[in-house]
C-alpha cells in the first residue's frame, strides 16, 4: 500500500486505521501516513514501548521535521514546534497559570459560562451538543486563555475562528496540511490563499489584543495571557509578541475542539448508561463548585470517557537523528516515532473489555503513566491537562446539577473524525425534560 493510500485512510478514518492496523500487525507496525514519500512511521502500543520512547534524549531526536504538518496552523513559534533548550523555556514559561491555586480563579467564569450558554433551555427542547459545547470551550478560551471579554474583538474572533476550524475538519481542508504541494498561494479564491487569508485576519487581532494589553500594564488581571505576558526566563527576557501569538493559537486550537469533543462524549455515554448518570447525580448534590473536581466517581467517569475516545489519538511525533533502539528493535535515523494513545488505551491485555464503558474500573485500580496517557507523557505532555480535567469537570457538573436531560436518539454511535479530535458521529442531539431547583449545592456560585 503506498504512501498516499496511508495518508487518505488515516485522514479520513483514523480510528478504524489504527483498529485494523493493530488487528493486523499487533502492538507495533509502520506504516507511511505523512503524505506523498512519507519516511517510514511506526506506531508504538504497548507500555513498554511507549516508556522507552519517552526515554529517548532528546538530543537523538527531530521533533520540527516530525510536526511540520501543524507549522502552517500553530506557527513557526509554537512549543509543540520546538525542542531542545527553546522547548524547555517555552515550557517552564508556560505550565505555570495552568496549575495550583490559579485554576480556582478561571472557575467561576467556566462556570457563568456554562449558565450563560444554556440559560435559555427550556422542557422539551431539544439541544445538539455539537453545537453546544464548542461555543462553550471557545467562550472559556477567549476569556480565560486570551482575557477578552465579550465585544466587537471578541465576536470577530469567536466567528473567524469558529468558522475557520470548521472548515479545517472537513478531509479535504485537512489534506492541506498534509501535502505540501497544495500549499499554494495562487489568491484568496485558492484554498491555500483562502486559508492564509482568514489565518492573517485571526493573527491581527491576537496581536491587537496584546498590543493593548502591553500599553494597559495592568497587574492585578489573572488571564492566561496577562500571566504569558509578565512570565520571565532564567535570562530575565519575556515571550515576544510573535511567541505569544503564536502560544495563544495554539492553546486554542489544542484546548478547544479537543475539549468539547471530549464534553460531546461525556454526554452520550452517560446518557446511554442509566447507572452512570444516577451516580453521578448523586454525587454532585450537597457539593458546592470548588468541590466538584474532587469527586471520585466524577472523575472516573471522565477518565474511562477519554480512556475509550482519548483527546488525541496520538503523542508528538518525533523523528530519529540516529539509530535507537525500542523493545529489541533497532530504528534508523529518519523514522518517526509515534507512540500512539489509542492503541495503549484499546489493549486488551492492559483494560478488561476495553471497548466497554466502564468508570468503575478506574475506582478499582491505578494505571500507569504508559497504559492511560490521555495528555501524552515524558518531557512532551500536555501543559494544559489539569485545567482540561477542572473544565471538563465543571462544565459536566452545571449541566448535570440544573438539567434533566434525554438522548434523542439511542442507537450507538461511531467515532468521528472532526479536526485534530475524535467526536460523536450522531452530533449528540439531547431533549430537556426538566429544570432543577437552583438552591443548594453544586448550583451555588463558587
Amino acid at each position: 500500500m503506498n504512501s498516499l493510500i496511508q495518508t487518505i485512510q488515516l485522514i479520513a478514518n483514523p480510528t478504524k486505521f489504527l483498529d485494523k492496523s493493530a488487528a493486523k500487525y499487533g502492538d507495533t507496525f509502520t506504516m507511511r501516513v505523512l503524505g506523498i514519500n512519507s519516511p517510514p512511521v511506526v506506531f508504538f502500543g504497548h507500555p513498554q514501548a511507549i516508556s522507552e520512547c519517552f526515554a529517548i534524549p532528546a538530543q537523538k531526536l527531530d521533533f520540527k521535521k516530525a510536526t511540520h504538518v501543524f507549522k502552517p496552523l500553530f506557527g513557526a513559534n509554537s512549543i509543540v514546534l520546538q525542542q531542545g533548550l527553546q522547548h524547555n523555556r517555552q515550557r517552564s514559561l508556560l505550565m505555570p497559570p495552568f496549575h495550583g491555586d490559579r485554576m480556582k480563579s478561571y472557575g467561576e467564569t467556566i462556570y457563568s459560562i456554562t449558565q450563560h450558554v444554556t440559560k435559555n433551555w427550556r422542557p422539551g427542547q431539544i439541544v445538539s451538543m455539537q453545537h453546544v459545547m464548542p461555543d462553550i470551550t471557545l467562550q472559556i478560551i477567549l476569556q480565560v486563555v486570551f482575557g477578552i471579554s465579550p465585544g466587537a474583538r471578541y465576536e470577530k474572533l469567536k466567528q473567524l475562528l469558529s468558522t475557520l476550524l470548521d472548515d479545517i475538519t472537513t478531509p479535504w481542508y485537512s489534506s492541506l496540511f498534509f501535502f505540501p504541494p497544495l500549499q499554494k498561494d495562487l489568491g484568496a479564491w485558492s484554498p491555500w490563499g483562502n486559508y492564509l487569508k482568514r489565518k492573517q485576519d485571526i493573527d491581527n487581532l491576537v496581536y491587537a489584543e496584546i498590543s493593548e494589553r502591553r500599553q494597559l500594564q495592568d497587574d492585578s488581571l489573572t488571564d492566561i495571557l496577562s500571566l504569558l505576558m509578565s512570565a520571565r526566563d532564567e535570562d530575565g527576557q519575556a515571550m515576544s509578541d510573535e511567541e505569544l501569538k503564536d502560544q495563544l493559537i495554539s492553546l486554542l486550537l489544542l484546548g478547544y475542539e479537543t475539549t468539547a469533543g471530549v464534553l460531546q462524549w461525556l454526554f452520550y455515554l452517560i446518557h446511554a448508561h442509566a447507572d452512570v448518570k444516577d451516580k453521578i447525580i448523586n454525587e454532585l448534590k450537597s457539593v458546592t463548585p470548588n468541590e466538584v473536581t474532587k469527586l471520585p466517581y466524577l472523575s472516573a467517569v471522565c477518565q474511562e470517557t477519554m480512556r475509550l475516545h482519548p483527546i488525541a489519538l496520538i503523542c508528538t511525533p518525533r523523528m530519529t537523528k540516529e539509530t535507537v533502539e525500542i523493545s529489541s528493535v533497532e530504528y534508523a535515523a529518519g523514522t518517526v516515532l509515534v507512540p500512539c494513545i489509542y492503541l495503549a488505551h484499546h489493549r486488551s491485555e492492559t483494560y478488561i473489555e476495553p471497548e466497554k464503558f466502564n468508570p468503575d474500573r478506574f475506582l478499582n485500580q491505578k494505571y500507569s503513566p504508559t497504559e492511560y496517557l490521555p495528555f501524552g507523557g515524558g518531557y512532551r505532555g500536555c501543559i494544559g491537562s489539569a485545567f482540561s480535567m477542572y473544565e471538563l469537570k465543571l462544565v459536566m457538573a452545571a449541566i448535570l446539577s440544573q438539567f434533566e436531560l434525554e438522548l434523542v436518539d439511542r442507537r450507538p454511535v461511531k467515532p468521528m473524525r472532526r479536526g485534530i479530535t475524535i467526536v460523536p458521529s450522531s452530533g449528540v442531539t439531547m431533549k430537556v425534560k426538566q429544570i432543577n431547583s437552583c438552591e443548594a449545592g453544586i448550583l451555588a456560585r463558587p
